[in-house]
């Protein structure tokens, strides 16, 4: 039988343990937004060439993130942002370099663990003497990347944040693949990946938040995370749904969830303009695309309130 003392022990476990279970929400001031449309103008303006990996276009794109990178107040990992790796592509004979561009901001209270936030920067280059800017795909997701970076490091959180503009995604997911393989901190404490890739063009402000069918328990940390005019929709991550794609392979986060390691993707259904030499920072819904990346940076905190929580469901 046991005690007044150990029953009472046993009842604090409890509640604390459902108080742990309960999300923590967390308010946080907006993102810059005349910087956020500054940046996806320039990383799409015709002078980038499409930052095609290995041009001078994506050399121009990235002394710009890296430069952006320093004022944003994301800081190296050792003696260098830049992570070069060497990689076939799709179709490739032989081996083509790209660049990762990794950094991080710095937990206050656990700095050990990590939410890695992902943007790809390349994109399709010059075909036919056209210009295809990318400006939803993907200056959109560097370029809030970014605006997240620069209110984080103004407001530390609690657990570290790597920051990773990846290269050479449309060839294959090759800057995933390569992060993951040579990772710039201990692959152990890599918590979840948070990955942004086309978050600007939405003609009625729906930004999809995928990857809750593989981690439901993620669901509870998106609940009140969306910010004006964005309307936050689960999905486009199960097979066999009707009237619906499955992203699960298609960005960054595929090699993350490969590893089994949870993730998020941001993105839109911008088929009109995918791929297209008519995605330029023109066409983008500018409101949308501040409302993305203040419903994006709410969704950071979110998980970083949470962190211990997630990592103890893995």
């Amino acid at each position: 039988m046991r005690t007044m003392g150990q029953r009472l022990h046993v009842l604090v476990s409890l509640v604390l343990t459902v108080i742990c279970a309960i999300p923590v929400a967390v308010q946080t001031p907006a993102v810059d937004g005349p910087q956020l449309l500054k940046d996806l103008e320039t990383l799409s303006a015709d002078e980038m060439e499409g930052r095609l990996p290995g041009t001078p276009g994506a050399a121009k794109a990235r002394a710009y993130i890296l430069r952006r990178y320093k004022e944003a107040g994301i800081q190296p990992i050792g003696d260098s942002y830049e992570r070069p790796f060497a990689f076939r592509g799709r179709g490739d004979s032989a081996d083509r370099s790209g660049v990762n561009l990794v950094g991080v901001v710095r937990g206050t209270r656990d700095p050990g663990r990590f939410i890695v936030l992902t943007a790809h920067f390349d994109h399709l280059g010059v075909r036919n003497g056209e210009i295809f800017n990318g400006a939803d795909d993907n200056a959109s997701g560097v370029a809030a990347l970014l605006a997240v970076a620069s209110r984080l490091s103004a407001s530390k959180p609690a657990h570290s944040v790597v920051f990773a503009a990846l290269d050479a995604e449309e060839t294959g997911l090759n800057g995933a693949r390569a992060f993951l393989a040579d990772p710039p901190v201990p692959r152990e404490g890599i918590v979840m990946n948070v990955n942004l890739d086309m978050v600007a063009r939405d003609a009625k402000n729906i930004l999809f938040a995928s990857g809750t069918f593989h981690y439901p328990f993620l669901k509870a940390y998106l609940k009140d995370v969306a910010r004006p005019p964005v309307v936050l929709r689960l999905g486009h991550d199960a097979p066999n749904v009707k009237g619906e794609d499955d992203w699960t392979r298609d960005s960054d986060h595929y090699p993350f969830h490969q590893a089994g390691i949870p993730f998020i993707y941001f993105g839109v259904e911008d088929e009109a303009q995918h791929h297209k030499a008519t995605d330029d920072a023109e066409t983008v819904t500018k409101e949308f695309f501040v409302g993305a990346a203040n419903t994006i940076l709410a969704a950071v905190r979110s998980f970083d309130a949470n962190l211990e929580a997630i990592r103890a469901r893995r």
